[in-house]
């Protein structure tokens, strides 16, 4: 056998035991996350034992529920190699007019409010939506545009000016500390979006169709999928969710302002690139998103109660992010790696 060959029969030996190893990390990549989170949690509870509290730990998955839901619509986006921006500026408009109108009507029926801030983020995914796949616009310069334009419009439709909770009636004060079903209300929510996402993304056309997309949109348009109707669709989902996020936001810290959530956005991207979504396109589980985003809440949460610097929060955030970004990169190659020599095999 040529010395070639043998360097060539080696290496792809070589490669064949390598890929499955990535193979089977990518598969129990949700467990292995789960796993650091409850470590993280005993190491944290080791240095405070007020950590682990029923008190604490109520408030803190309160605190993550709002930001789990805008990363199941973030991760839908992300699929289809899009991104959007503008999540920060639509959770600020719809709050500020749904506490707007309720201030205005304060026996209004909190339903009516929330319905209110659907309405306006499905209004403003739409326009995100249309630019990016009527007009062909990259979804990163298009979210950009707008979220200055929606926080424009913010702070024009408020004139500048805050609602505090005294101007809102208790009945929307309310939403964030009420419960259903002996639930919270934001969890209960996320819950049942957690659910119909669950069952939109596994078991209906659409949501293969969106995985699709974002894995080879050539091959998916020969296919005959719509990749302009299903660009439109994920982007309306996530304007949707986000208005819903802003009057559950408004409803929780019972303040609504111009900046409300500046920069919240890159939050959200955060969680899901920590569950695993790829920003490549084509990947992502709702299990691995919801496990980002609680890893995002508990680091939020236990940092503070150890004394670590503002500044190291940032830091040590931005440190577990890079790794995770890392690992997916890695993990993604080595699995395409694989499925490659599959083929050849």
């Amino acid at each position: 056998m040529p010395e070639n060959t043998l360097e060539r029969s080696i290496q792809t030996k070589q490669e064949k035991e390598k890929a499955p190893f990535l193979a089977v990390i990518s598969k129990f990549r949700e467990l292995g996350l789960l796993l650091f989170i409850v470590i993280l949690a005993i190491v944290v509870q080791l240095r405070n034992p007020s950590f682990l509290t029923a008190e604490n730990i109520t408030d803190m998955i309160t605190n993550t529920a709002i930001l789990s839901i805008l990363a199941l619509g973030m991760m839908i986006v992300l699929i289809t190699r899009g991104i959007d921006l503008s999540v920060g500026a639509i959770i600020a408009l719809s709050g500020m007019v749904s506490a707007q109108v309720v201030s205005t009507n304060p026996n209004l029926h909190p339903l009516v409010s929330l319905l209110l801030g659907i309405a306006i983020g499905i209004l403003c995914g739409l326009i995100t939506g249309f630019l990016v796949s009527k007009i062909g616009i990259l979804p990163i310069i298009a979210s950009l545009a707008m979220m200055n334009i929606f926080r424009g419009v913010t702070y024009m439709v408020s004139d500048g000016k805050w609602i505090s909770s005294y101007q809102m009636p208790d009945s929307f004060v309310g939403i964030a500390t009420g419960k259903i079903l002996g639930i919270n209300t934001l969890i209960f929510i996320a819950i049942i979006i957690y659910l119909i996402f669950y069952y939109f993304i596994n078991h209906t056309r659409t949501g293969r169709q969106i995985y699709a997309v974002g894995s080879n949109p050539d091959s998916a348009k020969v296919s005959g999928i719509n990749e302009t109707k299903i660009l439109m669709l994920v982007y309306t989902i996530m304007g949707g969710l986000a208005g819903l996020s802003g009057v559950l936001w408004v409803s929780k810290f019972a303040s609504a302002q111009g900046d409300t959530a500046s920069g919240y956005e890159l939050t959200v991207i955060a969680a899901c690139i920590l569950g695993g979504v790829s920003i490549a396109g084509g990947s992502g589980k709702i299990a691995g998103v919801i496990l980002g985003a609680v890893l995002i809440g508990l680091l939020n949460n236990a940092l503070p109660l150890l004394n670590v610097s503002p500044f190291w929060q940032s830091g040590i955030q931005g440190a577990i992010i890079l790794i995770a970004v890392i690992t997916n990169t890695l993990v993604k190659r080595g699995v395409n790696r694989n499925n490659l020599l599959r083929r050849k095999i």
